[in-house]
């Protein structure tokens, strides 16, 4: 089974996952656009039970999401990288994909929160575009 590692910018927190992530997302929602001071965060999903920090102990983060549950996000506590984010409402990590090695090849399957993008954001063409969440995930459009 193929193994991805990834690290923070100083390099001080690394991680690993193991087999395929099971999709990958640009999410425009607020919280995203202030944890990375852009139009959205681009994360890819991989299972809870394949990730695993292999260096270094990450700081964490937790807020209430617009679901109304907990979102968990470990970062480097030197250099300051998000390197992923837990939705309790999922069995997965949002795994930051810039951080991935090799994470420049990776590209989104969907888009989240549209309607909290900026008004300059542009959007990938061909690629499904939720307002808010996808079905799969409790929501809507």
């Amino acid at each position: 089974m193929q193994t991805s590692t990834g690290k923070c910018d100083c390099g001080e927190v690394e991680f690993a996952f193991t087999g395929d992530p099971i999709n990958s997302s640009f999410c425009y929602c607020y919280s995203c656009q202030l944890r990375t001071n852009s139009d959205k965060w681009f994360g890819v999903w991989v299972p809870k039970e394949n990730f695993k920090f292999t260096q270094g102990e990450p700081s964490t983060f937790t807020r209430i999401g617009d679901s109304g549950n907990r979102v968990e996000y470990t970062f480097c506590g030197n250099c300051g990288v998000t390197l992923a984010g837990f939705p309790e409402l999922t069995d997965f990590y949002s795994v930051a994909a810039m951080a991935i090695e090799n994470g420049s090849e990776l590209s989104p399957g969907m888009l989240m929160y549209t309607a909290h993008a900026p008004e300059w954001a542009t959007f990938p063409e061909g690629i499904p575009k939720f307002d808010l969440l996808p079905p799969s995930l409790g929501d809507n459009s």
